[in-house]
């Protein structure tokens, strides 16, 4: 068979694709494809392996694929519709992230709230430590996690995982469930109106109806003063303008992974954020650990050969 992965540098220049592949047959990698090149590159292709490039009806009807695999959970890069009509089989892979985005979620926290940064730059800064007349500095305060209200806006199993952890610290820990259908014995349920109120709320919820500027600026108002605001879930379930100006004008921290464009605008708000020290940024990464991307690639291993039943 033939296979072709349309965006290779998505999963990491540190992997070998080659040796998960090569085995079923021709494999090629492109790093990246424009729109333009889709349907040329996939010519003759059986399978394709795609992460965010587009699988269109116009794609479909110009190739002969059988099998798409998705490098990722989610496939609104996929007419699904349309594949289905050309009977085209779509894969994709989940379960693979949940160690990694969990354990990225708490890296992110306690650097922001024990400003790690700031400490790391003070001590290696010939003007820092090495000049200081007392063996502490105290400039930043840092906060401990134990006693805190730790709220997870959807209780996944990204959310169940986060939620033990944070229990692990001494966190009260509850939940809101974003589509309201989850109920979890072992954590409380709250309203969103109480979500609200915790020192700690982690998201961790798909972008649908029922998020899509579900952090916006009325319910970022609602924030207390020192609360953590963390977003691993999608770009669009917070207003990031309001957030922005939010971080500069009250004692409110907000971690991000995703942003509703990405890569990032030029012109973003966070950008001019004065207040740095109190937002804390990661470019779309929480999935991308060695071991989850390994992960990934073995699952889409065993969709290809489930599907062709090797």
């Amino acid at each position: 068979m033939k296979i072709v992965c349309l965006d290779a540098d998505t999963l990491g220049n540190d992997v070998d694709l080659n040796q998960f592949f090569s085995k079923f047959g021709e494999f090629i990698s492109y790093p990246k494809t424009e729109a333009k090149d889709t349907i040329e590159r996939l010519k003759d292709a059986d399978v394709v392996l795609t992460n965010k490039v587009l699988i269109t009806k116009e794609v479909l009807a110009n190739t002969s694929l059988k099998l798409i695999c998705v490098t990722a959970t989610g496939v609104n890069n996929i007419d699904l519709e349309a594949a289905k009509e050309a009977g085209v089989s779509v894969k994709n892979v989940a379960g693979y992230s949940t160690s990694s985005v969990a354990q990225q979620t708490f890296a992110n926290l306690l650097a922001l709230r024990n400003q790690t940064s700031y400490y790391d730059s003070y001590c290696k800064s010939v003007e820092g430590w090495a000049k200081s007349e007392i063996f502490v500095h105290l400039n930043k305060p840092i906060f401990e996690l134990s006693g805190k209200s730790f709220g997870i806006a959807g209780l996944g199993s990204i959310g169940k995982s986060v939620a033990n952890i944070a229990k692990a610290f001494g966190c009260e820990v509850c939940y809101y469930s974003t589509s309201g259908k989850n109920d979890n014995n072992e954590f409380k349920k709250v309203s969103f109106d109480e979500l609200l109120k915790c020192d700690i709320i982690s998201i961790h919820a798909p972008l649908n109806a029922d998020t899509k500027g579900l952090f916006d600026e009325k319910a970022l108002l609602n924030l207390k003063n020192g609360a953590t605001l963390m977003n691993y879930g999608r770009g669009g379930i917070v207003d990031e303008t309001a957030i922005a100006r939010l971080v500069d004008e009250r004692e409110i921290y907000f971690a991000t992974d995703v942003l509703e464009t990405e890569p990032m605008r030029a012109d973003h708000p966070f950008l001019s954020v004065k207040n740095k020290d109190r937002l804390l940024l990661s470019p779309h990464i929480a999935w991308g650990s060695v071991e989850a991307r390994k992960r990934l690639l073995e699952l889409v291993v065993k969709n290809i050969e489930d599907f062709y039943q090797i």
